[in-house]
């Protein structure tokens, strides 16, 4: 293994330029839902591939039918890793609840005398694949080469869709091949742990729709002779599970494994308290299946949930009405190895199966479903990752996400590549909201972090992809 202590020494010492060129990021405006900010993407990837130039990086930006990409390659020894994040940001709005301009950054001290970097983009995604740059920089200045071969895509539009980005990966598939990925827009188990993101939950979505008669009907003339859709719908997706939670789709469970040994214990080392959890939105008890915590099941359980439900009169005042149709959206959070058409068919057949005879239904598939996607814990590149956040941190964590990030499931069937997702943000950070933050800690760590991280990835013998696993 090389020797990180000057890269580390320098990135020290440069924090203040570091943020300085974070914040000149983070003044340009780079939304990228809104039209009248294309001007602004195009900028801000110019900035990042001119600074990518200058630190020796093979770097262009890459026109797309929406906004650009930035990439930039660097030889070196050692794996080759692809690095992705994100360039755009959300809309500001709104605007009023914002404490200041939210394209002039600015570090605020908060009452217990942490400092936070305030401003759009902070934490999502400036803030985030700054660390990597700046880690990357710090080598530079003080070793003249990185010590892995780098690879940097970053996306302009992820916040609007990422409508680009598989067409781009498919054209440029043989360019962007690596070793494996890392993604740096992930989150920190707390402000002293770092997480590495080792289970990201698919889905399959759509809605359904119930219909009985030819129109609505008067409950008095029809009422008790004629079928109410809502009522059947509503009975229909109670019985989508069973008394103790179970979700009673047939076949639902197939491909769902349970959780590691080691990944429990380790789960159970982190003190989650449910009762905490749960009592910030009001709530006691975990709903999910008996048997698993809360924490299992926000992490490595499958759900099917009810997001939406109407029929019949829902206006002012009150109209008695059998309503001749009843409506519901409904999706489900896959785990493992779940198959989403599988269990998106699964779904319709549990709803023709309890139809009545003189009802139909149609169904809407919210598009092709997403599967999940899981990282061997003991993968030869996340035990590096691991052991160069605890060298930093003291500790780490392997956590799960509940929810998905799409480009991870893009590289891995588009370029065959596996990823490592380290974070360094928090969940207080208002990403997406007014006055969105990233604390400067997780900034000034977070490039020692992957000053570490390059260095241990860099003593890998051999190029070794993590076993990360798509339905």
């Amino acid at each position: 293994m090389t020797d990180s202590t000057t890269a580390l020494d320098y990135a020290e010492h440069h924090l203040d330029d570091s943020l300085d060129r974070l914040f000149a990021l983070m003044r340009v405006q780079s939304v990228s839902t809104d039209p009248a900010y294309a001007a602004e993407c195009q900028r801000a990837a110019q900035l990042l591939a001119d600074e990518l130039t200058e630190l020796g990086f093979e770097a262009r930006v890459a026109p797309t039918e929406g906004h650009p990409m930035v990439v930039a390659h660097h030889d070196g020894d050692g794996p080759h890793i692809l690095f992705y994040g994100h360039y755009d940001v959300q809309p500001v709005d709104p605007l009023n609840l914002w404490r200041r301009d939210p394209f002039d950054p600015v570090i605020e001290t908060r009452a217990d005398g942490a400092k936070e970097i305030v401003g759009r983009g902070a934490s999502d995604d400036k803030g985030q694949l700054r660390t990597f740059v700046e880690a990357c920089r710090a080598w530079k200045e003080t070793e003249g080469k990185l010590p892995c071969r780098v690879t940097i895509l970053f996306e302009g539009e992820e916040e609007s869709g990422s409508k680009s980005l598989e067409p781009f990966l498919r054209a440029n598939a043989e360019e962007l091949k690596a070793d494996f990925a890392l993604i740096c827009d992930t989150l920190m188990w707390d402000t002293e742990t770092p997480g590495l993101t080792i289970g990201l939950r698919g889905m399959a979505a759509g809605e359904v729709t119930i219909r009985a008669a030819r129109r609505d009907l008067h409950s008095g003339l029809y009422g008790g002779a004629a079928r109410n859709p809502i009522q059947i719908l509503a009975t229909i997706l109670g019985e989508m599970k069973d008394a103790d939670g179970h979700v009673t789709l047939k076949g639902f469970y197939n491909g769902v494994d349970p959780v590691a040994p080691a990944v429990r214990k380790s789960w159970d080392a982190l003190g989650f308290d449910a009762n905490e959890f749960l009592g910030e939105v009001g709530l006691r008890l975990p709903a999910g299946e008996a048997g698993t915590d809360a924490l299992e099941q926000i992490w490595a359980r499958p759900t099917a949930e009810v997001n939406g439900i109407w029929g019949g009169y829902t206006g002012e005042g009150f109209k008695t009405v059998i309503p001749a149709e009843a409506h519901a959206k409904v999706s489900f959070r896959l785990v493992g190895h779940q198959d989403p058409d599988a269990v998106w068919a699964a779904f319709e057949d549990h709803v023709r199966a309890r139809l009545p005879a003189d009802c139909t239904a149609k169904f809407t598939s919210r598009g092709p479903g997403s599967p999940a996607v899981t990282v061997a814990s003991d993968s030869p590149p996340l035990e590096a990752t691991r052991a160069a956040l605890d060298q930093e941190w003291g500790k780490s964590a392997l956590i799960g996400c509940g929810g998905g990030i799409p480009v991870v499931t893009s590289i891995r069937t588009i370029l065959g590549m596996d990823t490592v997702l380290v974070g360094f943000a928090l969940p207080d950070d208002n990403i997406h909201s007014p006055n969105e933050k990233y604390d400067l800690k997780s900034f000034h760590k977070g490039i020692r972090s992957w000053v570490r991280i390059l260095d241990r990835l860099g003593a890998m013998k051999t190029a070794a992809a993590p076993e990360t696993a798509t339905a």
